[in-house]
C-alpha cells in the first residue's frame, strides 16, 4: 500500500467561514509562515484562539463543525481491490479517479509485485504464483488475438489482491469519521493493528497537518 502526492489546502477560508456566524473575525490569530525557502509554499499556522474554537466546534458534533468540510485533501493511494471495495462505502464528500482495469489491464505484464500477497502463507503463495503466471499467458494471447473472450477470462479471474492506484479527494470531515470508524479495523490496510510499520490509512491520516488537534480528538 502506498500514499503519494498528498496535498492539503483550505485552512484559511475554513477558519474565516467558521467565524462568520458570530462575526468574530477580529479574534482570528492564524497566519501564513513565509519565513521558509522562497521555493516552498508558505505554511499556514493555526493560532491558539482559532484552534480553541475549532476544537470546541468539533466536539459539539458534525452539525457544528461544518468548517472541516472546507479543508481539502488530495492523495494518490495504491491499494488492493479488496481495500477499495470498503473505501467505496464513503461516497459523500469523496471523489476518486482510478487507473482502469477495463482499458489498461493488458498494457503491462502481470507480476507478483502488482498484487498484495504479503499475508499469504507459503502454500497459498504457490497457488497465487500459478494464477499470476496464467494471467500473463492470457494477456499475451489477448495482445496477439484481441479476442474479447480472453479479455473476459482475465477480468473475471483477476484476484481482489490486485493493486489499483486512485487519486482521491476528500475533506477533514470525511477523515474524522473514517479515522474513528476504521482505526480498529480487521484489515491492516485500514488500521495497521497487526503491523504498524506497514503503510496504512490510519497512519497516513496521522501525518496530515493538525491531525492530532483536529482529527484524532
Amino acid at each position: 500500500m502506498k500514499f503519494e502526492n498528498t496535498e492539503v489546502w483550505g485552512f484559511e477560508h475554513a477558519i474565516r467561514g467558521m467565524r462568520n456566524p458570530m462575526n468574530s473575525w477580529e479574534k482570528s490569530d492564524s497566519c501564513y509562515d513565509c519565513s521558509g525557502s522562497i521555493y516552498k509554499k508558505p505554511t499556514y499556522i493555526i493560532g491558539k484562539n482559532d484552534l480553541s474554537l475549532m476544537q470546541k466546534l468539533i466536539r459539539a458534533g458534525s452539525e457544528h463543525r461544518k468548517f472541516l468540510r472546507q479543508i481539502f485533501v488530495s492523495v494518490d493511494i495504491t491499494a488492493p481491490i479488496y481495500f477499495w471495495k470498503e473505501f467505496d462505502t464513503y461516497k459523500v464528500g469523496t471523489v476518486a479517479n482510478s487507473t482502469s482495469t477495463m482499458h489498461k489491464i493488458t498494457s503491462v505484464p502481470f507480476v507478483i509485485s502488482h498484487f498484495s500477497c504479503d499475508r499469504m502463507d507459503g502454500e497459498t503463495l504457490i497457488h497465487m504464483r500459478s494464477i499470476i503466471e496464467y494471467l500473463e499467458i492470457l494477456r499475451l494471447r489477448y495482445i496477439e488475438t484481441k479476442d474479447k473472450q480472453i479479455w473476459y477470462d482475465i477480468i473475471q479471474l483477476l484476484p481482489s489482491s490486485y493493486n489499483q492506484m486512485r487519486t482521491c479527494t476528500m475533506n477533514y470531515e470525511n477523515l474524522i469519521l473514517m479515522y474513528r470508524q476504521r482505526k480498529n479495523h480487521k484489515l491492516n490496510e485500514w488500521s495497521g493493528l497487526d503491523n504498524s510499520n506497514e503503510p496504512n490509512f490510519v497512519s497516513w491520516v496521522k501525518t496530515l497537518p493538525y491531525a492530532k488537534e483536529l482529527l484524532l480528538i
